[in-house]
């Protein structure tokens, strides 16, 4: 990107990190009531963060007890009931409250309208009203939960979720049924704030991708999100009423709700992982010095994927008894949808290819991210052919590529994204030293989490038993080992970043020498992020191998 024009804020001095004249929006009066009630973007982002963050710990709580629960073979931690209410808690809390909204509601909230040179987004109120349908469904989820507990497991399964039993099925059901709506309302804010609020000179291939991964992102959340609605509605309504609808007792049809609740689920997967590609691609392109190889086809491999996967969701039911062919229909979309994921982690790849790399904290996160996302991907290619699905169908083979995608993948991204513009967000720097290490720490503790419940599916395990021969004992010990690893790796960053706040440097406005509009306002950025209306000219990764980046520190 060619400089720009214009400087949003009054800065004195030329070098970076000169004192900035204007309050931003941190800097003003600090009252709950101000926060509870803003329509500013970026503090909604940040509310978001505090809230995803809560649920994150919630559902860690429970893998602990879950991980406890299976270092020795007998179920002497957990009974039986307890420990499908446990499983269910972690499975609910991470799928809906975390792992849906991290990206697309913190970052995505905060940043697309920086890097689109807007105000704001283009519904603020929306945008508020999202973030409080996001706590109520949470809340209203979880106290069921805790309070009387549901044993169906994350995915609502018939007969489980159909039976009349102590379970809070229902309370539950309309929990996640609220949360819908917050992810419906983030999905237009972006599509509509895109449309119409991109600056002059910022046509639909001038677009930083990570804007394009929260594009193709919202797209799947409008398209989706209403058949899970649909589904839970049928759900509670049956439970409630009495009537036939998914129960075989009553003359309902169990594999109606498989096919109604993945036609959603699989395509969830891309809200969970297509803004993290964005993320990394913008953190590559930075600590490389290039500019992302095979721009286009970044674009057209983001919007790929998110058409494609709403045409594998069978590829769950192989074993649910559905037609031969379907199978075989399914298995060949499996592997249609992996390609253009491939070509993604060969432009990555190739941007880094004589790239004068250098090792922050968010390079070694995204980094990670392109292992474990490359691990998962490849193993989903076995559980997506037929023959090979059927051994491993429900075993903690599904549970280790599923984790490598989501949590491995996915986590890492976010990681990657909050390190990278936590100096914007907050006007502060972290200890990079620190961080790295926590980076490293992840890496490690993650494999050795999850790479042993590869071994444990292929030699038979299940996935949500908590009592099992003492054969398996040895990969559980090794992965509740890695549990431990990856507790400390994820608790580090809450603490020196919480440190930060109060005793970080200073960071300037651009402290890794990045491109993109949001890196040519304050840190934190003012109010409306900008005084004038920007214009952008060239292109938006204009890096080159002589700027290094160096995180240059305000005197201020």
């Amino acid at each position: 990107m060619s400089d720009i024009p214009y400087r949003n804020v009054d800065v004195e001095g030329d070098q970076p990190g000169g004192r900035i004249m204007e309050t931003s929006y941190l800097g003003e009066k600090f009252s709950i009531w101000s926060w509870l009630t803003t329509t500013d973007h970026k503090r909604i982002g940040i509310l978001y963060l505090i809230s995803t963050t809560l649920f994150f710990f919630i559902g860690g709580a429970a893998a602990t007890l879950i991980r406890l629960e299976l270092f020795t073979p007998a179920g002497d931690l957990l009974t039986d009931d307890g420990y499908n209410k446990v499983f269910t808690l972690h499975g609910v809390v991470m799928v809906w409250f975390f792992l849906v909204p991290v990206i697309p509601s913190v970052l995505g909230n905060f940043l697309v309208p920086l890097m689109l040179g807007a105000k704001d987004l283009a519904f603020p109120r929306l945008n508020l009203m999202s973030w409080y349908l996001n706590i109520l469904g949470g809340a209203f989820a979880v106290w069921a939960m805790l309070s009387g507990g549901v044993d169906t497991g994350w995915t609502f399964y018939t007969p489980y979720s159909t039976a009349f039993a102590n379970s809070h099925v229902s309370l539950t059901a309309i929990g996640v049924f609220i949360s819908g709506f917050s992810t419906i309302a983030t999905g237009v804010n972006m599509i509509v704030t895109v449309h119409t609020m991109r600056p002059p000179g910022m046509g639909w291939f001038r677009m930083p991708l990570f804007v394009w991964s929260i594009y193709a992102t919202s797209l799947i959340m409008l398209l989706s999100t209403p058949v899970l609605a649909m589904v839970l509605t049928l759900l509670v309504t049956e439970r409630l009423l009495g009537l036939g609808i998914f129960d075989p007792n009553r003359g309902g049809d169990p594999i109606l709700f498989q096919h109604l609740f993945w036609f959603y689920s699989h395509p969830a997967v891309y809200i969970m992982i297509l803004p993290g590609m964005g993320v990394v691609t913008e953190v590559i392109t930075c600590f490389s010095r290039r500019r992302v190889f095979g721009y286009a086809a970044m674009v057209y491999a983001l919007l790929s994927i998110a058409v494609i996967g709403f045409f594998v969701w069978g590829h769950h039911m192989f074993t649910s008894g559905q037609s031969m062919y379907a199978s075989l229909t399914f298995s060949f979309l499996s592997f249609v949808v992996a390609v253009p994921s491939a070509i993604k982690v060969f432009n990555w790849i190739a941007t880094m290819y004589r790239g004068q790399i250098t090792f922050e904290a968010s390079m070694l996160y995204a980094m990670g991210f392109v292992g474990l996302f490359t691990m998962g991907g490849l193993t989903g290619l076995f559980l997506a052919s037929v023959p090979v699905d059927l051994h491993l169908h429900d075993t903690y083979f599904v549970v280790a590529h599923f984790h490598y995608i989501m949590v491995g993948g996915m986590v890492s991204a976010f990681f990657a994204g909050l390190h990278f513009w936590w100096p914007k967000i907050t006007g502060r720097l972290y200890p990079e030293t620190a961080a790295q290490i926590a980076a490293l720490l992840m890496f490690f503790g993650f494999n050795l989490t999850f790479f042993p419940q590869y071994i444990l599916g292929n030699i038979g395990m299940p996935r949500r038993y908590h009592a099992y021969p003492d054969a398996f004992q040895v990969w559980h010990v090794l992965s509740s080992a890695g549990a431990v690893i990856l507790a400390a790796a994820y608790m580090m960053p809450l603490g020196y970043l919480l440190w930060s706040l109060i005793w970080g440097k200073r960071a300037p406005m651009n402290p890794w020498r990045a491109s993109g509009l949001e890196w040519q306002t304050s840190s934190p950025p003012p109010k409306h992020n900008f005084l004038t209306n920007p214009a952008i000219e060239g292109s938006v990764y204009d890096y080159h191998p002589a700027q290094e980046p160096r995180r240059e520190v305000s005197d201020d």
